[in-house]
């Protein structure tokens, strides 16, 4: 590519997180839109484990819109990609047409190239489609120079990729307005508020979920009698205590709010029609161990949460990583080496006592989980600095991997 042309590619990176919801979001009152039958809560997880990188460039010389995702070519006439395009340029437009700084009008009409990698399994259950349009969002507004509140634009990605657009403990508040205009994410605590809560993401399948999150929601609202009386009656209830929860940190009744609302997330899976099964047998071992590590010592030292999919997501505070981690281990025998099995933060390692292994009494499940993912409560998103980082090569496409 001659040298002028490379001097006009206007290029950012960024990342962004995942987020796993406490107070589950299931249900969408308008589809185009992505408003949610209720509110929901989350915590961001940290981006040293669980992130999406996305590079976008533009230029004039490029011919048209093009999206390169995990490494393959997608469409990117997506019907939820391009309304958050389609909204970043109408800004982009608005902010210069009000006299501000930002791109020149001719900068507006360039085309792009977008390119984005997981660091994490795609579909199976560990909110990638919400990093993705997090960062995607995140990343367009910086190429196009836009600015303020962007959670409604990702939402209208993947409904909880306004969660991704905060670190910390984040509310997505459902709104009342149709146009959506009110339905937003909100922080409600940093990522250094409670710095000894630990996450740790028993990965019991990487494969692609049976049913995606879209088409079960909208199963779950033409079917479910539970999910209408969850959504009407019992989360905003639920969303005060667990916010209350959050800023006091108090652990046994986050974690227990958080293991009743999962429970019931998925019953109302269970109360569609057809039922819709996301967890699996594995799901269930790790419920059970649980409530039985819990039992033995009398105080609520562990929750879980399921997503729509088998993996479960464990809070704990640090000082009980090392003990439960060695009680995975033990009763989940993995062909793979310590070292390999526990991924991300490191983790002590224990002796279980007999007592322990006993007052659990399960039979261990060989291979029932892949690994585990050891991270923390993590920041928003944030733009990489480091060109050597970038996706797209300075022609503007991706780089080739060796």
């Amino acid at each position: 590519m001659p040298e002028n042309n490379k001097e006009k590619i206007n290029m950012v990176t960024c990342t962004a997180p995942v987020n796993i919801a406490v107070i589950k979001y299931w249900g969408k009152r308008n589809e185009e839109l992505i408003l949610p039958i209720n509110s929901s809560l989350s915590v961001t997880l940290h981006q040293d484990q669980l992130k999406t990188t996305t590079t976008i460039a533009t230029s004039r010389s490029f011919q048209e819109d093009r999206i390169w995702l995990n490494g393959k070519e997608e469409d990117i006439t997506h019907p939820r990609l391009q309304s958050c395009l389609r909204e970043i340029r109408r800004l982009a437009r608005k902010r210069r047409n009000d006299g501000e700084i930002g791109l020149d009008s001719a900068s507006l009409s360039h085309k792009v190239h977008i390119c984005s990698v997981n660091n994490f399994p795609t579909a199976a259950g560990l909110a990638s489609s919400a990093a993705g349009f997090a960062c995607l969002v995140y990343t367009l507004a910086r190429v196009f120079g836009v600015e303020g509140e962007l959670s409604g634009i990702a939402r209208q990605g993947s409904g909880s990729a306004c969660r991704s657009m905060y670190g910390g403990f984040v509310q997505w508040i459902m709104g009342k307005k149709d146009d959506g205009k009110d339905s937003l994410a909100q922080q409600v605590a940093t990522e250094t508020h409670w710095p000894e809560l630990r996450i740790l993401v028993l990965v019991a399948s990487a494969e692609r979920k049976p049913i995606g999150s879209t088409s079960g929601m909208q199963t779950s609202v033409q079917t479910s009698c539970l999910l209408q009386h969850r959504a009407e009656s019992i989360v905003t209830g639920r969303m005060a205590d667990m916010i209350e929860a959050v800023r006091k940190r108090d652990f046994t009744a986050f974690a227990e709010l958080t293991m009743k609302d999962s429970n019931q997330f998925h019953a109302t899976c269970l109360d569609t029609y057809p039922p819709i099964f996301y967890l699996s047998s594995v799901s269930q071992q790790v419920i059970s161990l649980v409530h039985r590590y819990n039992r033995h010592y009398e105080e609520t030292r562990v929750a879980y949460t399921f997503d729509a999919g088998p993996n479960a997501v464990i809070f704990i505070l640090q000082q009980h990583v090392p003990e439960f981690v060695q009680l995975v281990q033990h009763f989940f025998p993995s062909d793979t080496n310590r070292g390999q099995f526990i991924k991300g933060l490191p983790v002590n390692s224990v002796s279980l006592s007999e007592d322990l292994k006993q007052a659990i009494g399960l039979e261990p499940m060989s291979k029932g989980i892949s690994y585990i993912i050891s991270t923390k409560v993590g920041p928003g998103p944030c733009v990489v600095e480091d060109s050597t980082l970038y996706l797209l090569g300075s022609d503007g496409f991706p780089k080739k991997t060796a």
